[in-house]
């Protein structure tokens, strides 16, 4: 069992930059596919970015291909998201998930965090 845990969330001007922290707690973090979903006010939680327990796969919504990384670090039970050339549709509160599944849909995740805020000026 892990507990995510989000961090890094902020106000950033269109184009800027942000990362995006995940700490999990629990011993078998390596063991878990991580995932970033994102709400916007009014919209469904939407996929944004996966990585798989080993770091070999990867997998992006189209809309962040290109802008957004996700990369983990299982020695320090941390997971990121790394974000680039922000656009104000990227404003949304931001949700860390932990599955054994993992993959695209929220299906894929049985933990979660209580997400971070990020809002990208225009």
């Amino acid at each position: 069992q892990v507990q995510p845990v989000e961090s890094g969330g902020g106000l950033v001007q269109a184009g800027g930059s942000l990362r995006l922290s995940c700490a999990a707690s629990g011993r078998t973090f390596s063991s878990y596919a991580m995932g970033w979903f994102r709400q916007a006010p009014g919209k469904e939680r939407e996929f944004v970015a996966a990585i798989s327990w080993s770091s070999t796969r990867t997998y992006y919504a189209d809309s962040v291909k290109g802008r957004l990384t996700i990369s983990r670090d299982n020695a320090k039970n941390t997971v990121y998201l790394t974000m680039n050339s922000l656009k104000p549709d990227d404003t949304a509160v931001y949700y860390c998930a932990a599955g054994l599944a993992g993959g695209t849909t929220r299906h894929g995740y049985d933990y979660w965090g209580q997400g971070t805020q990020v809002t990208v000026s225009s």
